[in-house]
Formats: C-alpha cells, sequence, structure tokens
C-alpha cells in the first residue's frame, strides 16, 4: 500500500508515543512513575461534572452548530474582556475539538506551499507537523537558555523573509515553562509591525502562571497587531478538562468562517455535552483554578531545588506551565554496564528502563540538551521520581 506522502512526512506524537508506553508497562505491573504527559491530574471541577451530567440528562446529545453552541461562544467573548481586556464579536469565536485541533484547523486554513512559519525552539512538539502537513515550511529558530528560552527581537527580525506568513508564539511555554513579559512581547510587536505577517497566540496555559507574572498576548497589548493576531485556546489544562476535549479560537470573522467552513467538512459540531460543560468551567467559580496552580506551584519549587542539586543536571525556574525542561547534556557520551547516552532520546530510554521513570527527550521539543518532566502529578510521585532519576544518573560514567 502506498500512503499520501503527506504523512510519510511527520511522526506520531512522541509525547502520547510515551504516554502509551508509560501506561502499558505500569498495566503490566510495572511501577512506573511518568513525568511525561502534560495532563493536570487533579479531577474536573464537580460543578463543571454536574454541567456534563446535566446535559446528558435533558438529552443535549445531538448536532449542534459546527462553531460551537451560542451559549458557550457567548461565555469565551466573556471571557477575553473579563481575563484579557479584548473585545469580540460571537462571529469571530470558533469552538474546536479540543486545543490541538484548534491549532491544526488553523494551520490548515492559513497556510499553504510556499509559506513559511517561524516557530521557536523549544516548540510543542505538534508545531511543526501540523506546518508540514498544510504544504507549508517551518522556519525553526533556536531561542537561548540564558535567556530562559524566549524568543527575542532580533532573532524573530533574522528570521523574516519574504515568504514568512506567521509565527507561532506559546506563552506560558510547553516545554519550558517560558513567560513572555510584557517588556518581551512590546520588542517582538515592534518587529511584527514592521512585516504583514500572522500570529497565532497559543494561551492554552494562560491560568498557569506563577510568581506574580502577569499575562499578556500580543493581541492585548498592540491594538493594531489585534487584526492580525488569532489566540488559540481551550479549557483542557486550566479545569483538568483534558478529555472533554473544547478548545476554542478567537480570530478575524474571514479566519473564523474559514475554519468553520473547514470543520463542516471534517469533524462537524464539538461534543455538545462537553460544550455544556465548558459553559459552566468559564462562567463558574474559580477557585478550584487557583488551588491546582498552588499545588503546581509547589511542586515547581521542589523539582527545580532538587534537579539542581543533581551533579549534572541544570534547570532554570519556569515562569508558568506544569513543566520543567533541565540540561542533562553533561551526562551524554557517559555509560552504564556498556550502554552509552548519545542524546535526549538515549537518555530518555535509559531511564524508563532503568529507573522506571518516563521523561521526554528534548530533542522532540527541537532541543536535544534538555529533557521535559511534567509535574502535573503528585508531589510524592515527583519526589520518588527525583530518587530514582538522582540514582540512574549516579551510575553513568
Amino acid at each position: 500500500m502506498v500512503l499520501a506522502d503527506r504523512i510519510q512526512q511527520v511522526a506520531a506524537s512522541p509525547t502520547m508515543g510515551l504516554d502509551a508506553k508509560a501506561k502499558a508497562l505500569k498495566a503490566a505491573g510495572v511501577d512506573v512513575i511518568s513525568f511525561g504527559v502534560g495532563e493536570p491530574d487533579f479531577d474536573t471541577p464537580a460543578h463543571v461534572k454536574e454541567a456534563g451530567i446535566k446535559a446528558i440528562e435533558g438529552n443535549f446529545t445531538r448536532y449542534t452548530a459546527v462553531e460551537g453552541i451560542p451559549e458557550l461562544k457567548k461565555a469565551i467573548v466573556e471571557k477575553f474582556a473579563r481575563d484579557n481586556q479584548l473585545t469580540y464579536t460571537p462571529e469571530q469565536i470558533v469552538v474546536n475539538c479540543g486545543g490541538k485541533h484548534t491549532i491544526y484547523n488553523l494551520t490548515q486554513v492559513l497556510f499553504q506551499e510556499g509559506d513559511e512559519v517561524i516557530i521557536p525552539a523549544p516548540y510543542w512538539v505538534s508545531y511543526p507537523p501540523m506546518v508540514i502537513l498544510a504544504g507549508a515550511r517551518p522556519v525553526i529558530v533556536s531561542t537561548r537558555e540564558a535567556n530562559g528560552f524566549k524568543l527575542t527581537a532580533e532573532e524573530l527580525k533574522a528570521a523574516i523573509t519574504p515568504a514568512t506568513k506567521a509565527l507561532i508564539l506559546n506563552s506560558p511555554s510547553n516545554p519550558t515553562g517560558a513567560v513572555y513579559t510584557r517588556e518581551d512581547l512590546q520588542a517582538i510587536a515592534g518587529v511584527l509591525l514592521e512585516n504583514k505577517i500572522w500570529v497565532i497566540s497559543d494561551d492554552i496555559y494562560e491560568k498557569i502562571i506563577f510568581d506574580g507574572i502577569r499575562f499578556f498576548n500580543l493581541a492585548n497589548l498592540h491594538p493594531d497587531l489585534k487584526p492580525r493576531t488569532i489566540i488559540a485556546h481551550g479549557v483542557a489544562k486550566t479545569y483538568a478538562m483534558t478529555g472533554w476535549r473544547i478548545g476554542y479560537m478567537a480570530a478575524p470573522k474571514e479566519v473564523a468562517s474559514a475554519v468553520s467552513k473547514l470543520q463542516s467538512q471534517s469533524t462537524s459540531n464539538p461534543c455538545s455535552i462537553a460544550q455544556k460543560a465548558a459553559v459552566a468551567a468559564l462562567n463558574g467559580p474559580q477557585d478550584s483554578v487557583q488551588a491546582m496552580v498552588a499545588a503546581f506551584d509547589e511542586r515547581r519549587r521542589f523539582l527545580v531545588e532538587t534537579l539542581n542539586r543533581m551533579e549534572g543536571v541544570r534547570c532554570g525556574t519556569p515562569g508558568g506551565a506544569f513543566y520543567v525542561f533541565p540540561n542533562v547534556s553533561s551526562y551524554y557520551g557517559k555509560s552504564c554496564q556498556g550502554r552509552t547516552i548519545h542524546g535526549s532520546s538515549d537518555l530518555s530510554d535509559y531511564l524508563l528502563e532503568e529507573a522506571r521513570i518516563a521523561v521526554v527527550p528534548g530533542s522532540a521539543f527541537g532541543d536535544d540538551t534538555c529533557v521535559r518532566l511534567s509535574y502535573a502529578i503528585s508531589l510524592e510521585d515527583n519526589r520518588r521520581g527525583l530518587e530514582r532519576m538522582a540514582e540512574a544518573l549516579s551510575r553513568l560514567k
């Protein structure tokens, strides 16, 4: 069988593959601690679950409008006004089948052969494949650990060519937890204002932010950039609703209309039940979010402190999300029982097999010097996992 060229140009998601491998080992009775998948370990808030149950009991189980129910679109418009001081109309909102689907849809309607899309590295693993599947070329711009893994205005300017169609910017970042400050974004805005390119602002971790840092995106920072900035968002991370599969976007009307047309020919509407639950999440009490972020903050501090005590490991303090991205490259070239570590993939395999902990190789995110650990697991599991990691690393000579 000959498959389409487009699918042969991309690999399966490494984070989802690692999660499946860790779960298979657990199912076989192996005590694996997984730092792999980016999924909060908290329960979906009770009032959100109740809204879903009520939707089922009320037989709200049929097709809805392709772009989302009016009630949810209204809640999203109000969220942007309340949280981001941004004004949108319901016609500019499209609800999708998860945050990943939101970005995939955008790449399909915005990009084509000959286009270049700037992606700062380290990046979320799915950005480059999505751009490739749209026929465009991802232009990877490596950021610097010394700069907190944040794209600078100078780096952006150097990457722009006549073929540049868009910049994808994720803050807080997966995998590094980097948060772009007002000053960071103002410098980037200066470059963008000189160049007519789109911005996809992936704000999925907006509410998971620490140390009193204030969240900004390019749309609310500079009015002239709003018409060229599309916000990709969702309820998965903020409300522990990963399995409910509700993402959404705020975009110019012509982009929103194009995404709705694409969605009508692919998935049709998002899950009707999950949409009702998302209304409750956005409109309801937010105390569960604050409690979750406080727990993440405790875990973050523990991981950063513990990792930096390990010989040969260097880890910056992330400002948001629920990941750390330690530099472990000092172990490359070292061996244990005839097994040599050549890069982050080898080290991740070694830690899974020898320490029974799952981490994601930095190579999956465009930076082979690091590995990613998600601390969206209990503090006790974080503690046990790092003990195993330290012991396994100490055996590499």
